[in-house]
């Protein structure tokens, strides 16, 4: 059902803030001759109304191009409060009727990872391009058919992990790829964050295996299990992992402890926790033959290396923060083909991953890591 942001069910007049010509552009300057100049903007549809849409939301704000156009979400109060919070003119609580009327070009989709799969694909279909939470599906197979799906489409699906974006984060991936480190032969994540009981009372999702597909590991050690294997330009060829779940009566694991070991040789360790008492930096330590990096994220993201000089590597779209550049980098790459860090295809080695540690925490052995196979 379709309403107008802060109405009782009748809809308002259309809403200057987003942009209502038909392509998605507004009036801009005045040309010579007193003719307006059309610029092109992205208008954006959110599906799913919760705290990490409210997070995007807001950063929105500051991304140029980009107006927020309608959201959606199958709870009614939950969706006018998100429209009335953020100034989005249109508020649905069915999706289908989101993606026919509200003249979007994409959608946005903060959902439980069981529902990525289908709901990316109802909005191909519908001739939207899509920026879908991290991880891309909630199992390797689901998204290796996606993907697999989407080559026969002409479609953009991005995924976000928006730590590609982080500026101390990007540098130290590019330096790594660049080999200015050296062979690295290890690196090590450690990721200690803090959840408490509200975080499972207000997305129930999160606690259930069949819904979220696990805990911290793929909700959020995937972020940087992500970098790791982004930097090295390789996928983890084994694993070995360990899961618990401290402090909380659910069914996914609120600490894991991984060994990878990529197709290079190349080990990572990784310890993650969302039980800690005290939240702390998230720490990734890069060893290589010529020299070592450690990045940190708090108090801000900072890169502190040793035994080498690194190269600038600046990023390739401005911001001041990781997940506004990583939709100013989505707003680039619809409407103007500039290429977004991580594509469909891109989230598969990470899923891939997780699901070998996954299999080894239950068997309680080394499990090979599944190969992705993609038809080309």
């Amino acid at each position: 059902m379709l309403s107008a942001a802060g109405s009782s069910g009748q809809q308002s007049a259309p809403s200057r803030r987003a942009g209502n010509h038909p392509a998605g552009a507004e009036l801009g300057r005045f040309a010579r001759g007193g003719k307006p100049l059309m610029k092109r903007r992205l208008r954006l549809g959110v599906v799913g109304c919760g705290e990490i849409a409210r997070y995007t939301a807001l950063l929105a704000r500051f991304v140029p191009r980009l107006v927020l156009s309608a959201c959606c979400d199958h709870n009614d109060e939950k969706a006018h409060r998100f429209a009335r919070q953020f100034r989005i003119p249109l508020a649905f609580t069915e999706v289908e009727e989101m993606l026919e009327t509200a003249g979007l070009d994409a959608v946005y989709l903060a959902l439980p990872h069981h529902l990525h799969a289908g709901m990316i694909r109802r909005a191909v279909e519908a001739g939207k391009a899509v920026l879908v939470e991290k991880p891309l599906t909630r199992t390797l197979s689901e998204g290796v058919a996606l993907v697999n799906w989407l080559a026969g489409q002409n479609a953009k699906v991005g995924v976000n992990y928006q730590y590609r974006y982080d500026a101390a984060a990007y540098r130290l991936a590019q330096a790594v790829r660049a080999g200015e480190l050296g062979r690295v032969f290890s690196i090590r994540i450690n990721v200690a964050w803090r959840r408490d009981e509200s975080y499972f009372r207000s997305a129930a999702w999160h606690s259930r295996l069949d819904q979220a597909g696990g805990g911290t590991l793929i909700t959020q050690a995937s972020h940087f299990l992500d970098l790791a294997l982004w930097a090295l330009g390789e996928e983890a060829q084994e694993a070995a992992g360990w899961t618990a779940t401290p402090r909380f009566d659910v069914e996914v694991e609120t600490l894991a402890e991984a060994i990878l070991q990529t197709e290079g040789g190349t080990l990572i360790s990784l310890t993650s926790t969302m039980a800690a008492a005290v939240e702390e930096a998230v720490r990734i330590e890069v060893y290589g033959e010529r020299g070592q990096a450690v990045y940190t994220d708090l108090p801000l993201p900072r890169l502190h290396v040793r035994g080498v000089r690194l190269g600038r590597h600046p990023l390739p779209v401005a911001g001041l923060h990781a997940l506004q550049r990583s939709l100013r980098a989505f707003v680039n790459w619809v409407l103007d083909d500039q290429p977004y860090l991580i594509p469909a295809e891109g989230a598969l080695a990470v899923l891939a991953a997780v699901e070998a540690v996954y299999r080894s925490a239950q068997s309680g052995r080394r499990e090979l890591v599944e190969k992705i196979r993609i038809a080309r």
